[in-house]
């Protein structure tokens, strides 16, 4: 569905997540499109985060960046140096992939704005679904020795968040 908006002929594009929530009233948003982030990288960061708690997933992806922990490379890992951080996660292999990271907090941040705004409780709220997709190859051209010209793409790609209020916890029946 597109409708023509006031800032020109770009219209609205309402997006449709990979996965549906149960009750649209207790979870945030947060997608991004097309972003010029290596997808390797950015798909096993996104790993990690899945599952952790907001507060926690915001605090660990600081370490990340402070070089204090590592995110760990299980898929995508070849070639990967090894590291004792990865321990941690019960691999050998990691590292601490800046951009990615960054562009991991600030979607994030704005999930957690969006929550704000829907009146949730943010120290309540956990990572219930992240994804990161393949996005269009972005074309370029490196040149090489006697005249000839090879390709030099590059690999963005697109994510998308939603974090989940958990539930009180229920008192087990006397």
């Amino acid at each position: 569905v597109s409708t023509q908006s006031t800032w020109g002929l770009r219209g609205v594009i309402m997006v449709r997540y990979a996965r549906q929530p149960k009750v649209e009233a207790k979870v945030a948003k947060a997608r991004g499109s097309d972003l010029r982030v290596h997808f390797k990288n950015t798909h096993e960061a996104a790993l990690m985060l899945r599952g952790m708690s907001l507060a926690k997933a915001k605090q660990y992806l600081v370490d990340v960046l402070a070089h204090k922990r590592c995110i760990a490379y299980r898929r995508f890992c070849g070639g990967t140096g090894r590291t004792a951080q990865a321990k941690e996660w019960g691999a050998t292999q990691g590292r601490w992939p800046r951009k990615s990271v960054e562009h991991l907090q600030s979607l994030l941040k704005n999930a957690e704005a969006n929550a704000e705004l829907k009146l949730l409780q943010t120290d309540r709220l956990y990572i219930s679904h992240i994804q990161v997709n393949r996005a269009q190859k972005q074309r370029r051209r490196t040149y090489r020795a006697h005249g000839r010209i090879n390709p030099f793409m590059s690999s963005p790609c697109h994510i998308e968040v939603i974090l989940t209020q958990r539930d009180p916890p229920v008192k087990k029946p006397e």
